[in-house]
C-alpha cells in the first residue's frame, strides 16, 4: 500500500458531496471518498518512520507513534476491502474515524520528545526534513477524518435521529460551516480570543499583559471574512502572539500595543494556478514521501496543484511588536524544528516536568497541547506548515534592536455560491 502515491487533498465545498445537510447517498459517498485516501496515507507514514535510524525508531516515544499508525491502519483495512453501502456501516466507519483522530491527538508532542531524546543520533537537518514531511501529511490526514466526522453529524440521517428533526436540518442549512470549514470566518474574532488566552497566561507569569491594536481594512462594517479552517488560524495566531507577547514583555515594552493589521487580499479569478508563485505544491499538502520513493520531492516540486477555478479571496495579517527583534544568528534558524530560544537545560526540563513555566503552558489547537511543545522549537515551523497547506505562508522581518514584523497570508479555501 505504501507504493501507492499519497494523494493530495483539499476541500472543494460541495464537490462532490454537496452542502450540509447531506442526504444518505452523499454521506455514503463522503465515507467512501475518505476511505479511498486514508489507508495509503497511513502506510506512507509508517514507511517514513521506518526509514529513520534504528536507534531513533527504538526510542519509546517514536516507537509509540509507529505503533499508533500500525493500529490505525489495521482498523481501516477491513473497510478498505469493501464499499460502505449502508448507514450502519457508515456509522461504524465514523466511529473508527473518531478513534483515529483521538489516537493521534498527541502525535506532535510525543515525536518532539522522541527527537529531543535522540538528538545525538540524528542531525538537525534530517529531523527538519522528516518532520516537515511528516507533520504536513498529518495535517491532511486529520483534515480528511475530521471533515467526514463533521459532515456526518450535520447530515440528514443523523438529524432524523434527533427529537427536533426539522430544527436540526434548518440549523445545518443556515450554518456558515461546511464540515470543519467556516465559510464566513472572522479573523478579528479569532485574534481577540487568542489575545485573551495568551494575555491571561502572561499576566499569571509576568504580572502584566500587552494589548492588541487591531486594524481591519475591510470596507464592510462586519470586518474581513473568508473561508478557512478556524482551528488552523487559532493555532497559527496563538503561536505568533505567544512569541510577540513574550518578546514585548521581556524587552520591557508592554505599554506599547502590538499592532495587528488585517487586509483582505484582492480576488484572483483568472490566475494561472500552475505557474504563479502562490500555487499549492504536493509538498505543502504533505503528499511527498521521500522514504518510499513513491513520490519523491524532485517530482513533487514541479507538480503544483490546481486550486479551485474560482476561489474566495484570502487575507493578509501583519503582526508588529516592539520586542527588540531577532538576532541575526537566530534568524537563519527560525524554521528549523527543534530550534528554540530556550537554553538546552530549559528545553530538556520540558520532557518530564508537569509544572512548567506558565507562559509555556499554552494549549494548542488541532489536537496537540502546546504545553508539551513549549520551548521545544516546534511552534513557528508548524504554524507555517498550517498556513502553507492551502497555499498561504508566513514571513518574518526583524529589525534587530527594535522589533519584529510577521506577515501571515492565508488563501480562501474555496467559493460557496
Amino acid at each position: 500500500m505504501a507504493r501507492l502515491p499519497p494523494h493530495w487533498y483539499f476541500y472543494q465545498f460541495g464537490v462532490p458531496h454537496g452542502r450540509p445537510p447531506l442526504d444518505t447517498e452523499a454521506l455514503l459517498n463522503s465515507a467512501n471518498f475518505t476511505l479511498s485516501i486514508l489507508p495509503s496515507r497511513l502506510a506512507h507514514r509508517i514507511q517514513s518512520l521506518r526509514s529513520l535510524p534504528y536507534i531513533v525508531v527504538a526510542n519509546p516515544h517514536v516507537s509509540k507513534i509507529h505503533n499508533n499508525y500500525m493500529h490505525s491502519l489495521g482498523t481501516l483495512l477491513p473497510y478498505a476491502e469493501r464499499k460502505i453501502e449502508t448507514l450502519e456501516d457508515e456509522i461504524q466507519f465514523t466511529q473508527v474515524m473518531a478513534n483515529l483522530v483521538q489516537t493521534h491527538a498527541n502525535t506532535i508532542s510525543i515525536l518532539a520528545r522522541g527527537f529531543l531524546e535522540g538528538r545525538k543520533y540524528i542531525s538537525p537537518r534530517e529531523v527538519t526534513r522528516f518532520l516537515d514531511e511528516h507533520l504536513r501529511a498529518r495535517i491532511g490526514t486529520r483534515l480528511i477524518a475530521e471533515q467526514h466526522i463533521a459532515l456526518h453529524f450535520s447530515s440528514l440521517p443523523h438529524a432524523e435521529l434527533s427529537e427536533d428533526h426539522a430544527h436540526e436540518c434548518e440549523s445545518a442549512r443556515q450554518s456558515s460551516y461546511i464540515g470543519i470549514i467556516d465559510t464566513q470566518l472572522h479573523p478579528a474574532d479569532i485574534l481577540r480570543s487568542c489575545e485573551s488566552f495568551v494575555g491571561e497566561i502572561c499576566e499569571l507569569r509576568y504580572g502584566v499583559r500587552p494589548t492588541l491594536r487591531i486594524n481591519d481594512s475591510a470596507e464592510s462594517p462586519e470586518g474581513t471574512t473568508f473561508a478557512h479552517v478556524p482551528m488552523h488560524l487559532e493555532y497559527i495566531m496563538t503561536e505568533l502572539l505567544k512569541n510577540a507577547f513574550r518578546a514585548t514583555i521581556e524587552k520591557g515594552m508592554e505599554k506599547e500595543p502590538i499592532e495587528i493589521t488585517i487586509a483582505p487580499a484582492p480576488e484572483d479569478v483568472e490566475a494561472k494556478m500552475f505557474d504563479h508563485p502562490g500555487a499549492i505544491t504536493t509538498h505543502d499538502q504533505g503528499a511527498v514521501d521521500a522514504a518510499s520513493g513513491a513520490n519523491k520531492p524532485v517530482k513533487a516540486e514541479a507538480a503544483n496543484l490546481r486550486l479551485l477555478g474560482r476561489s474566495t479571496p484570502g487575507i493578509s495579517i501583519r503582526i508588529r511588536d516592539r520586542g527588540g527583534g531577532i538576532s541575526p544568528e537566530n534568524c537563519a534558524k527560525l524554521w528549523e524544528y527543534g530550534f528554540t530560544t530556550f537554553n538546552e537545560d530549559q528545553a530538556s526540563d520540558q520532557l518530564g516536568n508537569s509544572n512548567m513555566d506558565a507562559l509555556n503552558a499554552i494549549s494548542g489547537v488541532g489536537g496537540d497541547g502546546g504545553s508539551s511543545l513549549a520551548g521545544l522549537g516546534y511552534g513557528l515551523p508548524l504554524g507555517r506548515a498550517y498556513a502553507e497547506y492551502f497555499g498561504g505562508g508566513v514571513a518574518v522581518q526583524s529589525l534587530w534592536g527594535w522589533g519584529t514584523d510577521v506577515y501571515l497570508s492565508l488563501k480562501g479555501v474555496g467559493r460557496v455560491q
